[in-house]
This record gives C-alpha cells, structure tokens and sequence, in this order.
C-alpha cells in the first residue's frame, strides 16, 4: 500500500490539512478505492499533512488525478 501525502505550512495548516482530508475521503467513496483509508497529522505548529492510503494498483491514476506532494510505503502504525 501507499501512502499519498499532501503538505500545508503556515499558521492555517492543520484546519488546511484537515479540511483536504474532507475531500480525500469524498473522492476515496466516489471512486470506490480498495482501502478508504484518510487522515490528517500535525508533524509541528505550522507543518500538517492529509493523506490516502492506496493499494499500488490504484497509486498512478490517484496520484494523476490529485497530485499529491509526495509519497511512502504505507506500514500500520
């Protein structure tokens, strides 16, 4: 699986990172992704995240479709 990540910066980050997760969840639903799996991270006080979860088949056409800033091996954590 990975790990598609989006990153925010500034004072707004975490209700930015919070908010993205919104629609993450909204698209993930819509086009029936294997796992459904979302979430947002404050990493400090002005550096949040949003994420989705795919499974590698799904990974290109997500990533064409949101452009994520970056990815990772997703691991349960």
């Amino acid at each position: 699986m990975i790990k598609l990540i989006w990153d925010f910066r500034g004072p707004a980050a975490h209700k930015t990172a919070e908010h993205h997760e919104i629609h993450l969840k909204e698209y993930s639903n819509a086009e029936q992704l294997i796992h459904r799996i979302t979430g947002h991270k404050d990493l400090n006080d002005m550096h949040s995240i949003a994420y989705v979860v795919v499974d590698e088949s799904e990974m290109i056409p997500v990533r064409d479709a949101l452009k994520p800033h970056r990815g990772e091996l997703y691991t349960d954590q």
